[in-house]
């Protein structure tokens, strides 16, 4: 490290309520969401179903709070529709992340994805051929291109349920897609799907643009592969948790990520059941978590400066 590790922290609301499971949280209102998030320190949010779809609006809803806009999901097709279709579908949440300062854009390929339905995660979706995978990667790099016009980094997110879940296919897809095409590292889907986080992360790091940070209880994983789980099974059943509740080694991370210079969002997600694993609580023990760690990285930097 030669310079300060420069990081803001930030949270999904999934830690309140989810997307996929409405009934987790429904109850939450957007206003105790922020407001919690804020009173725990943390800078900014990625959007939820909860949040306002207008640009205007969504900057005055979070105005108050003193909290910036992250960046938001996509839900994208690429791996079976066309770079023309995709475009027309981002149009409106592009606008929104551009008017709102955000610099990335989360894309989940959800084509033929399982990730909401109740069925196995063996069944997820793959690519067979390297043709396909080759296909697949002009796409993303040519939609990823129409966001870079407009000032956004695609940031790929790997994930449970669908194409690009383990470490190999990370591999086959940084691969087949050039720099243009930034990558999402989520230390919690890396893990549940068996490979190790930090071995992943640092044969990719320079693609990195973005990083989710949740924690992982093995125990629980383990029981969602012997048990033929679905992936919201594995969540209901606490699969996931915040930073510093489960086995992954977030100092090791963290310092991976200050030796190579990254100096974008490292966001909590953790997706919980917010009755078993009370909100603020949770959320506050994940900033503490990743507070500390930036704290302690940055004193040893100015120790041995």
């Amino acid at each position: 490290m030669s310079k300060p590790f420069k990081v803001k922290i930030g949270i999904n609301p999934i830690s309140w309520c989810n997307d996929d499971l409405p009934s987790l949280g429904g109850e939450v209102t957007l206003d105790t969401i922020l407001r919690e998030g804020a009173r725990i320190g943390y800078q900014g949010f990625e959007l939820g179903n909860k949040f306002p779809r207008d640009p205007q609006a969504l900057a005055a809803v979070l105005q108050p709070y003193g909290v910036e806009c992250v960046s938001g999901w996509h839900s994208g097709y690429l791996a079976e529709s066309s770079v023309e279709e995709e475009i027309r579908r981002v149009e409106p949440h592009l606008q929104l992340l551009v008017q709102n300062g955000c610099k990335v854009m989360v894309y989940g390929e959800v084509a033929s994805a399982i990730q909401g339905q109740p069925q196995p995660l063996y069944k997820r979706p793959r690519f067979t051929s390297q043709q396909q995978w080759l296909a697949y990667g002009a796409r993303l790099n040519e939609f990823a291109r129409h966001l870079q016009s407009r000032g956004i980094t695609l940031a790929y997110h790997h994930h449970m349920g669908a194409y690009v879940e383990t470490a190999q296919d990370i591999d086959q897809l940084m691969a087949v897609t050039g720099p243009e095409v930034g990558l999402l590292f989520d230390t919690g889907h890396i893990t549940f799907a068996g490979s190790d986080a930090l071995a992943v992360l640092n044969k990719h790091i320079a693609r990195v643009v973005h990083v989710h940070c949740k924690d992982v209880r093995p125990q629980v994983v383990k029981q969602a592969w012997n048990g033929n789980w679905s992936f919201l099974q594995a969540v209901i059943n606490g699969a996931f948790t915040v930073p510093g509740d489960g086995c992954i080694d977030f100092a090791a991370i963290l310092h991976a990520l200050a030796v190579h210079g990254y100096q974008g969002w490292l966001v909590v997600e953790a997706e919980q059941d917010p009755v078993v694993a009370p909100s603020y609580e949770y959320a506050d023990k994940g900033y503490r978590t990743l507070s500390s760690l930036v704290a302690a990285i940055n004193q040893q930097e100015r120790n041995v400066a």
